[in-house]
């Protein structure tokens, strides 16, 4: 397997591992929490994310990744800034942790603001450390740091909600599972000389994080606006319901784009340095995520109802139709964590920018109207929001990638194919189990293996070239497996 192929690879093991010990602590944080504490947890998260997103990518890692040389003063200049900014925003949460809860009239809000807030002061520390380990591939190291901190993360959690801390439970959780990510990355990097202050780079550092962060900026505030939004109209537990319904909908980002997001920005900068033909990458990218994530979204907004109900508990019952109505909207999104990689790859940040400023201000003001009627108006307004944002996505990469939209549907086709031979064996379990013929957790179960059926017949059936790369990385593993048994010392 090449490098690209190992880190995916290591990725995924990451992923998958902190999405197992996720799993398992959000459903018994479930059974803990109600829906309006954990709506406060969310709005609190909401709060400091947006907040802090403002600020992280003048120094972030994303600029040490997709500099071409990088010294030793670019890195410190990194690091600095990152430094200043997040102590600046530590002590203004702290400030506005008042003000912000009397705003959404829920005092709660002020500690768990303040607690988050400590967070930020670990962030240059960690967030320049992994960067650097991104950037040279070294995703065996993250890994082990990343369950490392989701374990701390998720037993801090689960043990101070049964000790009766309520919302601030996951606050706290959260905030060891950062001293635990910070001391482990700093104990494998052990290079704390670039962690030395210096603004020599700066001006490259602060021109580079203009477009950067004010991409990252637009994007986190419409994609937590409608949890900000309903605390503020609605109710807490309306956030809760909301929140948890979104999160179920991402489970694919989890399980798949999340495992890709480290990989891909380093590796298409690479591609590009390569002189590879973008074009094609990316439209092979998009014919593979497809093919899985269609697929995916369709199985849980199937079978919503037993995977809520058994995950979740029946106090969360509620969220079904929501879940369904944020699977078929997030059908739009199959190329979405392609989009900044590539921007960056092309050297146009600014069109990133752009792109964002054009599509999201008009859906950021129909979620606000859709928020006045309710928690599943908001989400049925995803059914227009996240496509109208795809294609404005789209015509801005047409320009630099030079696809015409018939090469771009071709790129898709196949896997909307394989969708189709998915889902009916998906409908037919959703359907016994609707007709009483059949238990959640036996229909769910029968479910599973259904569905790769079906998924593999419409992979063979059509030729799609994700059997190929499957294929491929099988046979890597099973030829590294006896060097990696020889190697092993007596």
């Amino acid at each position: 397997m090449n490098s690209v192929e190992r880190s995916i690879l290591f990725s995924a093991a990451d992923r998958y591992g902190s999405l197992i010990l996720v799993f398992v602590a959000t459903a018994i944080l479930a059974r803990l929490l109600s829906p309006a504490e954990f709506g406060v947890y969310a709005v609190v998260t909401a709060i400091t994310t947006v907040i802090g997103a403002s600020f992280f990518e003048f120094g972030g890692g994303n600029y040490l990744i997709q500099k071409r040389e990088l010294s030793t003063a670019d890195v410190r200049s990194a690091f600095t800034i990152t430094l200043g900014i997040s102590v600046a925003i530590a002590l203004l949460l702290f400030v506005l942790a008042g003000p912000l809860s009397e705003l959404f009239a829920q005092d709660s809000l002020r500690k768990g603001i303040q607690v988050a807030a400590l967070n930020f002061v670990l962030v240059p520390f960690h967030g320049t450390t992994s960067a650097l380990l991104r950037r040279d591939m070294k995703f065996g190291t993250l890994a082990v740091c990343n369950l490392a901190t989701g374990a701390a993360t998720a037993v801090a959690s689960i043990v101070l909600a049964m000790a009766g801390f309520s919302y601030m439970a996951p606050i706290w959780g959260g905030l060891a599972g950062s001293i635990v990510f910070t001391v482990m990355l700093l104990a494998n990097h052990r290079d704390w000389g670039v962690l030395r202050p210096s603004l020599l780079g700066h001006r490259e550092v602060v021109n580079f994080g203009l477009y950067s962060s004010a991409v990252s900026v637009i994007n986190l505030v419409y994609n937590l606006a409608p949890q900000l939004l309903l605390a503020k109209i609605l109710d807490f537990g309306s956030v809760g319901l909301y929140t948890r319904a979104t999160n179920l909908t991402q489970m694919f980002d989890r399980l798949v784009a999340q495992a890709l997001n480290p990989v891909i920005m380093p590796a298409i900068v690479a591609q590009r340095r390569a002189g590879a033909d973008l074009k094609a990458v990316y439209l092979e990218a998009v014919e593979l995520l497809s093919a899985v994530q269609w697929p995916f979204l369709i199985f849980v907004a199937l079978m919503a109802q037993p995977i809520v109900l058994i995950w979740l508990g029946q106090t969360w019952l509620e969220i079904v139709p929501l879940v369904r109505i944020l699977c078929i909207a997030n059908l739009a999104l199959f190329a979405a964590c392609l989009t900044y990689p590539v921007f960056l790859a092309v050297g146009s940040v600014r069109d990133a920018l752009v792109s964002s400023l054009i599509s999201l201000p008009p859906s950021l003001l129909v979620v606000l109207g859709a928020s006045f009627f309710g928690v599943e108006a908001v989400a049925s307004a995803a059914l227009a929001t996240l496509p109208f944002q795809t294609a404005v996505v789209i015509y801005f990469l047409k320009r630099h990638l030079a696809f015409s939209s018939g090469e771009f549907f071709r790129a898709s086709l196949k896997s909307g194919l394989v969708t189709f031979a998915m889902a009916p064996g998906v409908l037919a379990c959703a359907a016994l189990i609707e007709a009483g013929m059949l238990t959640s957790l036996t229909g769910l179960i029968l479910s599973f293996p259904i569905a790769g059926l079906g998924w593999w017949c419409g992979l063979t059936m059509t030729g799609h070239p994700l059997l190929h790369q499957l294929r491929h990385v099988a046979d890597g593993l099973f030829r590294s497996a006896p060097r990696l048994r020889r190697s092993r010392p007596a």
